[in-house]
């Protein structure tokens, strides 16, 4: 627990440089682009069309999921999921990539997978405010499980957080262990309820209590029942401790790696 409380308190403690090199890299990335951060919004609600016009149109033939529209529904679950995603991969690298140059300088290591964190929120809440005028054209309209969200986002900030340290390392003691979290991560896009009601008649009862233990499936369909469900996040006890208990053993494990390799971090990249 002491490795865990140095890992939260180095977070706290650079809240400012976190936040100030995570925007500079988002100005850096895209610089070189005729459309520079536009890009950042675009890419997504692009892929939004995509898969609205396979599977809502295509496959759904435009029905109703869970009493509101599947373009609605479904950009309520992708916009986590998006973040996620991005947060995850970006973060899985980002001391391999910058462990060369921080360790030249007095800055703690355990910051960079935070950085992508903090730098993927500008599109999230884009995404969001997104999401919520798609619902309200779909006559979603605002209700008191909306203040859920809040729940919601720490939890994901903290799944990412604990995600991000462990993957961050092993990525460096591991330097195959990235490309199996891409492949992972594609197939959690489809395990996750991004795209699929999982939670109906037509799927197995043993298969959706397995599918609800994932993270990124409590976190995606939290954000749905805030916004077109009506249940409290505290009536899910067995899915509470489920995640949360997984969010601890990966701020255990990876927060003890990372300070038990940190010192040979450069040797090993």
């Amino acid at each position: 627990m002491k490795e865990v409380y140095t890992l939260i308190k180095e977070q706290f403690d650079n809240i400012g440089i976190i936040g100030r090199i995570a925007r500079y890299e988002d100005k850096a990335e895209y610089q070189s682009h005729y459309l520079g951060l536009v890009w950042e919004y675009l890419y997504p609600l692009i892929q939004i069309a995509i898969y609205w016009l396979v599977f809502g149109v295509g496959l759904k033939h435009g029905n109703a999921t869970d009493g509101v529209s599947y373009l609605a529904w479904m950009v309520i679950g992708y916009t986590p999921w998006f973040y996620m995603n991005r947060a995850t991969l970006d973060a899985s690298k980002s001391i391999y990539q910058r462990v060369g140059m921080v360790s030249k300088m007095k800055f703690p290591v355990s910051v960079l997978p935070s950085i992508k964190i903090i730098g993927n929120l500008s599109s999230f809440w884009t995404m969001m405010t997104f999401s919520i005028v798609v619902g309200l054209l779909y006559g979603v309209h605002p209700t008191v499980y909306w203040i859920q969200w809040i729940y919601y986002f720490v939890a994901m900030i903290a799944w990412l957080i604990a995600f991000g340290i462990f993957n961050s390392t092993i990525s460096v003691l591991i330097r195959d262990y990235h490309i199996l979290l891409q492949s992972l991560m594609r197939m959690l896009f489809y395990m996750s309820g991004v795209l699929f009601n999982f939670q109906t008649d037509a799927f197995p009862a043993p298969f959706v209590r397995i599918l609800e233990l994932n993270p990124f499936f409590y976190i995606i369909s939290g954000f749905r029942q805030s916004m077109v469900g009506h249940t409290w996040f505290w009536q899910q006890t067995t899915l509470n401790l489920v995640f949360w208990g997984m969010v601890l053993f990966f701020l255990l494990v990876g927060s003890h790696l990372h300070y038990k390799f940190r010192t040979k971090f450069v040797d090993l990249i």
